[in-house]
């Protein structure tokens, strides 16, 4: 089976979706060249945060350049692109990359919250979450978020499953066949 060069991969702050993004790297089709010392973040037993990030005020802006969403990465192999801030311009990757995949993950608002600031909130050092000032402006944008996530899912029709350990966390893929990804 084939998978897309890009995969775009979208979730709110503590939807548990860095976790998701490593599972899916276990693949030896994708490319990890991305991951260094610096680009990562550990939360107790979990290994939180690896590679690169797009967002604002991060190393690598949500900006769909192809040149910007190559930069972290030393070869071809299928990239996983990881922003918060794709659920906010999904119609977007779809006009501008019409081969490109699409993995949206989905966690309630509050659980999120929680979950993120239990693995450390605004003291996760990688990546940087400064751009979101404090919790008020973060349950917000994690709210916006989870509507552009959901939105996009019920445009396109996607349909949605639990995840196999997470009981509360749902993926849906956009041109991705079934069975493509481990997920």
């Amino acid at each position: 089976m084939t998978i897309p060069n890009r995969i775009f991969l979208t979730g709110v702050p503590g939807s548990r979706w860095s976790g998701i993004a490593q599972e899916i790297e276990q693949d030896p089709r994708f490319n990890t060249t991305d991951r260094t010392p610096d680009r990562e973040y550990t939360h107790g037993e979990f290994s939180g945060h690896v590679g690169a990030y797009f967002g604002t005020g991060m190393e690598f802006p949500a900006i769909l350049d192809t040149k910007n969403l190559d930069r972290p990465y030393t070869s071809n192999s299928t990239k996983l692109h990881k922003s918060h801030e794709w659920a906010g311009v999904l119609d977007d990757i779809v006009e501008q990359y019409p081969h490109a995949g699409i993995v949206l993950i989905y966690r309630n608002d509050e659980a999120s919250l929680d979950w993120w600031l239990q693995a450390g909130g605004f003291n996760i050092t990688y990546p940087d979450y400064k751009y979101y000032d404090d919790k008020f402006r973060m349950r917000i944008e994690i709210g916006e978020q989870n509507i552009g996530i959901l939105r996009f899912a019920q445009k396109h029709k996607l349909t949605w499953r639990q995840h196999n350990k997470h009981a509360d966390v749902f993926i849906a893929t956009y041109n991705i066949q079934d069975g493509e990804l481990r997920l």
